[in-house]
């Protein structure tokens, strides 16, 4: 493929002298959402509202509310098809107006946009390729864009009449093409990953329940044991195995320590070692690097502690989200960071506890249990002495040490895939901007991108 030689500028930044700047109104058509209240919900058609829109290039479509068929005169003007590309119209934050989203899936023939979304329906599929308009909006040069054009104080708004003017860099059909493989096949790769760690979680979290729930461990046959007659006995929380018991987690700890940020907080911070908050403390490998915060080295070194280590548990110790809880391993999502003041670092006497550890403080009685330490209204929030009383589980070494070794590869499975995912989101990142400039022209092969990974 040959390409042209020379750059020009644009309202957009420098493009490639063969491509185009049109604006997005002259390929289809806009449409707000359907207007209603909340007397509406009920059985009838499905809705995607903008919270639908934030969950990445896809607006998420399943467990939508519905609202009554009878709320709908007009209902083919609001029904959405595969290919539809929709805005947030409004918000009380800039950054999110603007925000984009392509529907790629629909659960039936009528599924409908609320009035806080616009439509827009490309209606020039041989011009303008709907993948890579969704990629282009959503890359930061377009959000930075449409944040700017935003208009409102208090509450965010865009119009059809913005939108329509919003200037698309436009390359011929096929080097769009060939754009969208590229990023396609690396976000492929980042959801399949992501798909394969829910799978793997979701496989440990039965195994867990299994044998320490349910009590259906192997015996010394290999058989399940509590279905296969294995002796119980008594306890202060409920029939157990035999042998087993119940100690207070402060017992099993080695450490239980928070962190802290410089005084003035850490907002004029943008390097450094990053610094784990509350926000971050949201199960096994969902971490927003979007939502890192630094501090300074030097103040890092000197920490006494809150210094994060492969195998920590770390939770959610005060705020809203109380009891949410994570773990760190592999170096992610850091070689190298700390905690602040809102989070708690859980390490056991035994770094062989730590995987049953957190399995069990992430079951859905001991998150309860975790809550229930609370006892401020205002602000909840719990304090190392209270969690030092929470009541574990404690099985035979044998069994222990038998679920760890089951456990560990799975863990480091799921903690090696997000690593891969956070070079895939790299590579994407850096390479997108490229690919929309025409700083990169280059028809990179599917096929070597799947090999380099």
């Amino acid at each position: 493929m040959k390409f042209s030689q020379g750059f020009r500028d644009t309202e957009v930044g420098k493009i490639p002298n063969d491509w185009k700047i049109k604006k997005l109104g002259c390929f289809g058509d806009f449409r707000n959402g359907v207007n209603f209240s909340r007397e509406d919900f009920g059985k009838g058609y499905p809705v995607i509202n903008v919270k639908n829109l934030f969950s990445g290039r896809y607006a998420t479509t399943k467990n939508l509310a519905e609202i009554k068929e009878v709320t709908i005169k007009n209902i083919n003007l609001y029904s959405l098809q595969k290919g539809d590309i929709l805005f947030a119209r409004s918000s009380v934050k800039a950054s999110g107006a603007g925000q984009v989203a392509m529907i790629n899936d629909l659960p039936n023939n009528y599924t409908l946009f609320s009035g806080f979304i616009i439509r827009f329906r490309n209606n020039s599929s041989k011009l303008l390729n709907n993948n890579f308009i969704n990629y282009l909006l959503r890359s930061n040069i377009y959000r930075k864009y449409l944040t700017k054009i935003a208009i409102g104080t208090s509450i965010i708004n865009l119009t059809q009449g913005t939108l329509s003017n919003i200037p698309i860099i436009l390359p011929p059909l096929n080097e769009q093409n060939w754009i969208v493989n590229i990023i396609t096949d690396l976000d492929n790769k980042i959801e399949l990953n992501s798909q394969i760690n829910k799978n793997l979680e979701q496989m440990a979290q039965i195994i867990f329940k299994h044998w320490f729930v349910d009590f259906e461990f192997p015996d010394e046959n290999g058989e399940p044991y509590k279905s296969s007659g294995g002796e119980m006995m008594d306890s202060e929380l409920g029939l157990i195995p035999k042998g087993w018991r119940f100690e207070k987690l402060g017992n099993l700890l080695s450490e239980i320590v928070t962190g802290n940020r410089p005084k003035g907080g850490v907002s004029k911070f943008n390097v450094g070692i990053p610094s784990i908050g509350a926000e971050s403390i949201n199960g096994l490998c969902n971490y927003d690097f979007s939502k890192t915060k630094y501090i300074p080295e030097l103040y890092f070194y000197n920490m006494k502690k809150g210094v994060v280590k492969n195998r920590d548990i770390l939770l959610y110790k005060d705020g809203a989200k109380l009891g949410r809880k994570s773990m760190f391993l592999e170096d992610f999502p850091f070689k190298k960071c700390c905690v602040n003041s809102h989070v708690f670092i859980l390490r056991s006497i035994s770094l062989i506890g730590q995987s049953y550890l957190f399995f069990y403080l992430d079951q859905n009685f001991m998150t309860k249990n975790i809550i229930n330490l609370n006892t401020n209204s205002a602000q909840p929030g719990i304090n190392s002495t209270s969690v030092k009383t929470l009541r574990i589980l404690l099985p035979s070494d044998k069994i222990l040490n038998l679920f760890n070794e089951l456990i560990f590869p799975i863990l480091r499975m799921i903690f090696n895939n997000a690593k891969g995912n956070q070079c895939l989101s790299i590579l994407r990142d850096a390479l997108l901007p490229k690919l929309m400039s025409g700083e990169i022209r280059v028809p990179i092969s599917i096929k070597l991108i799947n090999q380099s990974n």
